[in-house]
């Protein structure tokens, strides 16, 4: 099956929303063994929509739209595609009493123009909205799949996994399974080089990715069960793990964070951190997980020599003698963190984010642990800060994480 993603908003178009949907939605169709071939965004113009869908249904199998099903006079996104599809739109009562009952629920008064999101093409499986007011719907006609789904990211995601993505799957009358194995200190290239020859199958598959700071690689597989998907899988990932080593952190974990607070919870230790560039970044980080407040003893953000001084006990006289960005301020900002906050380990990180300043990208990011501390340098050039920020604090997860499971940091 090959699909097409047509991403309707002239929000999209003007840059003032990133269009994350399209990438949910594209995750979502790959793991399910199908192709998206195209992406498309088109502003709110039901002749340019409208032309976009001519061009779909001639080259698409699946057809997933994003945005425009609320209430508002430039949501037209069902109605040019019932126009599109020659399909008239009915009334649907029960999607209409959801409405009105998500809005007596929140305690809103419900407007006339509400009820405009009820219409849908006639035929239509109505996929429901868990997290709002609009509803999905698909149909199918002419051997192509047409899917809308609402725009806003928390209602696409949660439609999407819940409804279309089951759907498919029941559809498609085979089982597809994937796991993921994440990997952290190599580079891209490297990566491909080592594991090129695994790519050329065809069930399971190996694909490449590639994020800010670190790669991964998912293996899927296609059977009658998860059962055989697993037989299929299982030697493909094992020879991933082995040919990659050391720099594999995860299989199937979103981040580095989550599985360094998984090793934590696992022996039962903490962890603190004291940041000074990443701005409190490590600590946001890891408390996006569920179940970090039993292992992240909580952290401080010491941004100017002042604050490390008072909050940290780091005195001036050493700052002066070492440099603000060092080894050596890194190394306390650490230990004295941990002491601080009564944690197993500590994390300190000091660096030049820029954008000005001869040193811009140099980052010290140290860790304390019973008696010891480690330091890395990390020389990341003129990167803007966001970039060097992230890398900083991958730095630190993975210097946690080798530190957890005995590795050399």
């Amino acid at each position: 099956m090959n699909a097409e993603i047509l991403a309707v908003g002239t929000e999209l178009l003007l840059g003032t929303t990133t269009n994350t949907d399209a990438r949910d939605v594209s995750l979502a169709l790959s793991e399910l063994g199908i192709n998206v071939y195209w992406h498309t965004v088109v502003g709110d113009n039901p002749a340019r929509l409208t032309e976009c869908l001519y061009r779909a249904k001639n080259r698409a199998d699946l057809i997933v739209t994003t945005g425009g099903l609320g209430p508002t006079c430039d949501d037209l996104t069902k109605q040019t595609i019932a126009r599109a599809f020659g399909r008239e739109l009915y009334f649907d009562e029960a999607a209409a009493e959801t409405i009105r009952g998500w809005f007596g629920a929140h305690g809103r008064t419900i407007t006339e123009n509400n009820m405009r999101q009820a219409w849908l093409p006639e035929g239509s499986t109505i996929l429901p909205n868990d997290n709002g007011t609009a509803p999905g719907c698909l149909f199918e006609t002419d051997g192509v799949i047409v899917a809308m789904l609402p725009g806003p990211p928390r209602e696409c995601r949660v439609m999407l996994r819940n409804y279309l993505v089951p759907w498919l799957r029941e559809r498609s009358g085979e089982t597809i399974c994937s796991h993921m194995v994440r990997m952290y200190g190599v580079g891209e290239s490297q990566m491909e080089e080592q594991l090129r020859d695994l790519m050329d199958g065809a069930n399971p598959t190996v694909a490449p990715y590639a994020k800010l700071g670190e790669c991964l690689v998912r293996v899927t597989a296609k059977a009658s069960s998860r059962e055989e998907c697993e037989l299929l899988m299982t030697p493909m990932v094992e020879e991933v793990c082995r040919r990659m080593g050391e720099v594999v952190y995860g299989i199937d974990v979103d981040s580095l964070e989550e599985r360094v607070l998984q090793l934590l919870l696992e022996k039962g230790m903490t962890i603190a951190a004291a940041e000074s560039c990443t701005g409190g970044l490590v600590g946001q980080r890891i408390t996006s997980v569920p179940g970090a407040s039993q292992a992240f003893k909580g952290g401080v953000v010491v941004y100017t020599e002042e604050a490390k001084g008072r909050l940290l006990g780091i005195e001036q006289k050493f700052i002066d003698r070492h440099g603000v960005v060092s080894a050596a301020v890194a190394r306390k900002m650490a230990k004295r963190v941990r002491k601080l906050l009564h944690a197993d380990l500590g994390v300190g990180i000091t660096g030049w984010a820029g954008p000005d300043g001869d040193d811009v990208g140099l980052v010290f990011v140290a860790l304390a642990a019973r008696g010891e501390c480690y330091v890395r340098r990390l020389q990341l050039g003129r990167f803007d800060r966001e970039r060097i920020r992230t890398v900083a604090a991958h730095s630190a997860f993975d210097m946690a994480r080798r530190w957890l499971t005995g590795l050399d940091i």
